[in-house]
């Protein structure tokens, strides 16, 4: 469920105060023997825009199966509650795998309204192998490196090559980390969930998880039913088609997406002048594509990496002006110079992007079986491209390491659930990175589970993003804990009408300031508008 530009690090505050906890018994074991609970040593570590965040570290051990074992060390950020009324902890995660989930607490806490925030700890953390938990992978620094071969392969040694490139990845990761790797999974973190919880000292945990987070929430409640008071899910994962068949949806809703995006353009051809038809002016973009291979622009930007440029633009279309400027700048003017720039923005990696880039692969090619016949990869890719073109290769490669993965695959655990408090999920009918079927899916799984749609919206995370309706029944439901309830049979509980489309820049328009870019710069983040500020955190964009 990441972009390719991988995970953005936020709120950039050190972390300090360490405590090991025993984590509490896995889903079928008797209730832990009760023992005395150290604190968590919270120390201050305020930013600019978040003057009352805190950080602790919480050891857990890297096998719960062997809690005496070693020990890894989780990296916390706290927004503590203030009013009397103490509703409990709020943990936040971004989803991923592999995504920072450090600054979500601050922005969570300033997004939601003052008096239910002041009821909460929001709790963020890094999960198990992200950023400032340690060990913190980093596979192969420099993997994304610019300028990869065109991510559609043009004959089979071109193919060989990127296979090899691939399979370089999966062997980097076991030589550096073949004690860890068989840790790295969505239960070992949910289970680190319930570590954090006994280290914060309370019976159950209130949940807000956006995209992968969906699904380690609903991981979490299958392990632990009795220890959830209240979740809401945000963007949901498909959990019938971990991971590669959801891959494979992905791949057609982006192309999906790209088209929509297209359709934009061509209704704002007075500002782009890329002509009225969508059609035509995919055309261009797939010409500007061909055209790259030959000459890439700034000498970094070639078809791979116009995709992972464009590929935000599939989650978030606030950056659809931006992308369209740079599109326009390049087939209008032949000026490849905002290209490079987008680019850098939006789809270029850095040691955070490696750093998310190892731990994805590490959670999803151990979750879940894929295909260790790479004719299996090399025909469902071809077959969807023929279709889908926009991104199928790109997303191919990017995932291809879990055909070479050094340790063998889980098996992904079943999440239906009659046992969990009734829980809130949102989603949009358009969401190209978790597809509509997901929500529906995960809705008919957890028993009394509500579902909120977002119709015609094509936003990945979408609340505390900017829709006041899809806000207030999460504000709602963190309030009371109850949930909306549609008339009889109804599958759909609410529906909230999507925001209004971008509205274009000129292709003039200067570049973006430091503080405009700052969903990487603590201190800057709450004066963006919510989309931008949200999409940022939650590794849409670098």
């Amino acid at each position: 469920m990441t972009p390719r530009a991988g995970m953005l690090i936020a709120a950039g505050a050190l972390v300090a105060g360490t405590v090991t906890v025993l984590p509490a018994a896995p889903a079928g074991a008797g209730e832990p023997t009760p023992r005395p609970l150290p604190l968590l040593a919270w120390t201050d570590c305020a930013t600019q825009a978040y003057p009352r965040l805190q950080c602790a570290t919480l050891k857990v051990p890297l096998n719960h199966d062997d809690p005496a074992g070693r020990k890894i060390a989780l990296a916390l950020t706290r927004v503590p509650h203030t009013a009397r009324t103490f509703q409990g902890p709020l943990l936040v995660n971004p989803g991923g795998p592999g995504g920072s989930g450090r600054g979500m607490a601050g922005y969570v806490a300033a997004s939601l309204p003052a008096k239910l925030a002041a009821e909460y700890d929001v709790i963020g953390f890094d999960p198990r192998g992200v950023g400032r938990s340690e060990p913190a992978l980093d596979c192969k620094p420099g993997h994304f490196a610019p300028v990869r071969a065109d991510s559609v392969p043009k004959g089979a040694a071109a193919e060989r090559a990127a296979i090899e490139r691939a399979q370089s990845f999966a062997d980097a990761c076991g030589e550096k980390y073949a004690d860890v790797l068989p840790y790295i999974d969505t239960v070992s973190t949910a289970r680190d969930l319930d570590a954090i919880r006994a280290a914060l000292g309370a019976p159950k945990i209130n949940y807000l998880g956006y995209s992968y987070g969906t699904y380690l929430g609903s991981v979490y409640a299958r392990l632990y039913p009795d220890r959830v008071r209240r979740m809401a899910l945000d963007s949901v994962v498909n959990p019938h088609g971990v991971w590669y068949e959801d891959n494979i949806a992905q791949d057609y809703a982006f192309d999906t997406r790209h088209k929509d995006f297209m359709a934009w353009v061509a209704r704002q051809n007075a500002v782009y002048k890329l002509g009225t038809d969508p059609a035509a002016v995919e055309a261009a973009w797939y010409r500007m594509r061909d055209a790259l291979r030959e000459t890439p622009a700034g000498g970094k930007v070639g078809p791979g990496e116009l995709e992972d440029t464009f590929l935000p633009g599939g989650y978030y279309n606030g950056y659809w002006p931006r992308l369209a400027t740079a599109f326009a700048a390049y087939v209008n003017d032949a000026d490849p110079e905002p290209l490079k720039e987008a680019y850098e923005r939006y789809g270029e990696a850095d040691a955070a992007a490696d750093n998310g880039y190892s731990v994805y692969t590490s959670v999803q090619c151990r979750d879940a079986a894929w295909p260790r016949d790479w004719s299996v990869w090399r025909k469902d890719s071809w077959d969807v491209h023929a279709k889908a073109p926009f991104s199928t290769w790109n997303n191919a490669w990017y995932n291809a390491p879990c055909a070479f993965w050094p340790v063998d695959s889980l098996t992904p655990p079943d999440v239906t659930n009659d046992q969990v408090p009734p829980v809130l999920i949102l989603q949009a009918t358009d969401d190209a990175a978790t597809p509509y079927e997901g929500g529906v899916a995960l809705h008919r799984l957890v028993h009394g589970s509500s579902l909120v749609v977002e119709e015609g919206g094509g936003n990945h995370g979408v609340t505390l993003g900017g829709n006041d309706c899809l806000d207030e029944h999460l504000f709602a439901y963190l309030a009371t804990g109850k949930v909306p309830r549609g008339e009889g049979d109804a599958e759909v509980d609410a529906v909230c009408a999507a925001l209004p489309e971008p509205e274009p820049e000129p292709v003039t328009a200067a570049a973006p300031t430091a503080p405009e870019k700052s969903g990487k710069r603590a201190g800057a983040v709450r004066a963006e508008p919510a989309g931008i500020a949200l999409h940022g955190l939650l590794g849409h964009v670098r």
